[in-house]
């Protein structure tokens, strides 16, 4: 079976990454059809669109989606991708390797993000001169499907521990209704878990990220944490993530366009190689996601290593490492 998959790079270290990731997955028993598409910052230089139609579409009718980077477009990229492929999940591991001089090197965490409402649904308006509002949305329908999901993805990948992120006691109507809801699944599933406000557990997740496995959380809340994790393991350039949907899904590293370092070849494809890594589980191929992964930490372990982690290694080294591995 041939899978089509739509390749993105977009901008930056997106354009030296996401071919990484390509080459890795080209060195597997596996039939793909790569179909690259534009998107970012030079698309819409080029053609007035930061996401084109075209681009959409591939994303809409591949099997999966690798996306690498967005720089000042950002929102204009990802935020739609992530609708078109219908994700309401964005699923981000952070995990210390061996070898790697971690911050914290227990931790093992994987939050487990509502990726459609809160305050990144776009509803921003200006009332007067001077004066802007952001309306924060939650609702008891998503919040019950990014807990159900949550559940699940502990209790399929063996983490014992679940909390459940809120600021309920401030935000008491909107997270009041998330944290309720996310209750509301567990006792239903029988499954225990935790609560914690988002605050508090910023920084408990510093001082002991080994008392927590799988954390749920509202949109901004996961985006924030997670990115606080990658500082507990060695840096943004470690951190897969998965934007999973009920039929589609789309895969990116959780760093962003880096342009100070782009064009110079020394990024660190990690996040991107493990986010392919993720891809293949999603498409049923457990095994080789396994052997990708465990590829890749082998490479951290050993070296080579990209400057962002104390060595002098480029892209191409790094890739080239974790495919003889393989």
């Amino acid at each position: 079976m041939t899978h089509r998959i739509a390749v993105i790079p977009g901008d930056g270290i997106g354009q030296e990454v996401t071919p990484a990731a390509v080459e890795v997955l080209d060195a597997l028993d596996i039939e793909f059809d790569f179909v690259e598409g534009d998107a970012g910052d030079a698309t819409k230089a080029e053609t007035g669109e930061a996401l084109p139609q075209d681009t959409r579409e591939l994303a809409r009718g591949a099997d999966a989606t690798l996306f690498g980077a967005a720089g000042e477009t950002a929102a204009d990229v990802i935020l739609p991708l992530r609708e078109v492929v219908g994700s309401f999940a964005n699923v981000r591991p952070a995990v210390s390797y061996p070898g790697l001089d971690a911050v914290q090197p227990d931790t093992d965490l994987v939050f487990i993000r509502e990726n459609t409402e809160g305050v990144y649904s776009g509803i921003e308006s200006e009332i007067a001169d001077g004066v802007t509002t952001l309306t924060r949305v939650i609702t008891e329908d998503a919040s019950r499907d990014i807990a159900e999901f949550g559940f699940e993805y502990a209790e399929t990948n063996g983490y014992d521990d679940v909390t459940i992120a809120h600021k309920a006691n401030v935000m008491r109507e909107t997270d009041g209704l998330f944290l309720e809801t996310a209750e509301a699944v567990a006792e239903e599933r029988g499954a225990e878990y935790d609560t914690a406000l988002m605050d508090a557990l910023a920084m408990h997740l510093i001082t002991h990220p080994e008392d927590y496995g799988v954390v749920i959380c509202p949109n901004l809340a996961g985006d924030m944490l997670s990115d606080l994790a990658a500082g507990l393991v060695g840096g943004l350039g470690l951190l897969p993530s998965a934007n999973v949907g009920s039929e589609n899904a789309l895969f990116e590293p959780v760093h962003g366009s880096a342009p100070d370092i782009a064009g110079e070849g020394v990024a660190n494809p990690t996040a991107m190689i493990l986010s392919a890594a993720m891809m293949l589980d999603h498409l049923g191929y457990g095994e080789d996601g396994d052997r990708v992964r465990d590829a890749t930490e082998a490479v951290l372990d050993a070296g080579p290593r990209t400057p962002d982690l104390g060595g002098d290694a480029s892209t191409e080294d790094v890739t080239a490492a974790i495919i003889e591995r393989l």
